[in-house]
């Protein structure tokens, strides 16, 4: 689903009126500030055969995104497609982000069977089992947080964010964002990651295609 653009100007209008307002970005760093972790323990008997959880930097993925849209933000063009993969008994990614509509694609690229489900109230479905080589879909059409799970495997799990409108972005590996071609105005930006609470800020988007800067710290 794409952002409305702003109307072109037409040749017969004035120099002033082909000075419309830009739409600009938003753009920040989000840290999460968890407790520290235990030390370090030998593994137990309860611990031999088990698997860990996705590696750190998977986990410090957050979604930054605008609680409200801007006018014109629903108007979808086309539907998308998004890739969650099951590899080395991980999702990956962790965490996706994609706006209604989208379709996502649940390869399977571990030599064993995988059963990809999810019992959200957003999108619940169950994929039942395939081997290596398949891959099964299912279509996002409603807003939400859908968490999924297999059921073979326990310690997998992996977070999709659907949206209603384009106004989002996964950080990177540095914990910085970037939301493109917002319009002008007044908004509420919102900062989410896995097990802390989320953090709402207020943002201005200025009228002449500037960036505006806003910086999260989770707890």
């Amino acid at each position: 689903m794409l952002a409305s653009l702003l109307c072109a100007g037409l040749a017969s209008e004035t120099p002033h009126a082909a000075s419309a307002a830009r739409n600009g970005s938003i753009t920040g760093h989000v840290e999460l500030r968890r407790p520290p972790q235990p030390a370090a323990r030998r593994p137990g008997i309860a611990d031999l055969g088990s698997r860990t959880l996705p590696p750190m930097p998977e986990r410090q993925m957050s979604v930054v995104y605008l609680e409200t849209a801007p006018r014109g933000a629903f108007e979808q063009t086309e539907s998308g497609r998004a890739v969650l993969d099951q590899r080395n008994e991980t999702f990956v990614p962790h965490v996706l982000a994609i706006t209604t509509g989208t379709t996502v694609e649940f390869p399977n690229s571990d030599r064993i069977y995988h059963n990809v489900f999810s019992l959200s109230k957003t999108q619940p479905f169950d994929l039942g089992r395939y081997p290596v080589g398949y891959s099964k879909s299912v279509r996002f059409d409603r807003p939400g947080i859908v968490r999924v799970f297999c059921d073979i495997h326990s310690h997998m799990n992996a977070f999709i964010l659907v949206f209603s409108h384009p106004f989002f972005s996964v950080t990177d590996a540095d914990g910085r964002y970037h939301i493109d071609n917002v319009p002008p105005g007044s908004y509420t930006l919102v900062a989410w990651n896995e097990g802390v609470a989320s953090e709402m800020r207020p943002v201005v988007v200025a009228s002449d295609g500037a960036s505006s800067e806003v910086d999260f710290a989770l707890k």
